[in-house]
C-alpha cells in the first residue's frame, strides 16, 4: 500500500491464483483430472481467505493474515470449476493470463493502494502483473509441494 493511496479498510487484499500454473507446480497426476485437481487447489484456498498465506519466504507480511479476497482464474478444462464460500472463481473464456491482467488492473484502478497479490510461476505473466502494482509469489506460497494422496 502507499501512503498517498491508502486502500479503504474494509477492502481486503486481493490474491488472484493463476489455477493452471499452480496446479502444474506438483506432479501428483493432475493431468487425469484437470478440473478435479483445481476443485482440490480451490478447497485448499478456502481456509486461507480467513487465516492468510503461510509465513513463507517471499509473502509479504500483509497477506499473511487474513481476510483475504480469494480468485481464482481457471480456463480450459477446469472452466466448470464452481466458487466456494471464501473463494470466488472466474473462468477464462481465452487467455488466462489476460484475464489475469485486467482482473489486477481493474483491482488497482478501483480501489488504489489495495494490496494485490498474484500466485503464478510464469515469468511472462509475473511481469504484466507487475504493472498494475501487483507483487507475485510462486506456487509455494499456497501449497505444501506434496503430492496428495
Amino acid at each position: 500500500m502507499t501512503a498517498s493511496h491508502p486502500a479503504p479498510p474494509d477492502v481486503p487484499p486481493l490474491l488472484v491464483v493463476d489455477a493452471a500454473n499452480t496446479v502444474g507446480s506438483v506432479p501428483d497426476g493432475w493431468w487425469r483430472d484437470r478440473r478435479g485437481a483445481t476443485e482440490r487447489l480451490r478447497d485448499a484456498l478456502a481456509p486461507l481467505a480467513a487465516t492468510g498465506l503461510p509465513d513463507r519466504a517471499g509473502v509479504p507480511g500483509w497477506a499473511r493474515h487474513g481476510p483475504l479476497d480469494v480468485l481464482l482464474v481457471v480456463e480450459g478444462a477446469a472452466r466448470g470449476v464452481r466458487p466456494v464460500p471464501g473463494v470466488r472463481v472466474e473462468a477464462a473464456e481465452g487467455s488466462g493470463d489476460d484475464l489475469m491482467v485486467r482482473l489486477l488492473r481493474d483491482a488497482a484502478r478501483q480501489d488504489p493502494g489495495r494490496p494485490l497479490l498474484l500466485v503464478t510461476a510464469d515469468r511472462e505473466l509475473r511481469e504484466r502483473a507487475g504493472e498494475s502494482g501487483a507483487l507475485c509469489v510462486g506456487p509455494r506460497a499456497v501449497r505444501d509441494g506434496t503430492p496428495e494422496a
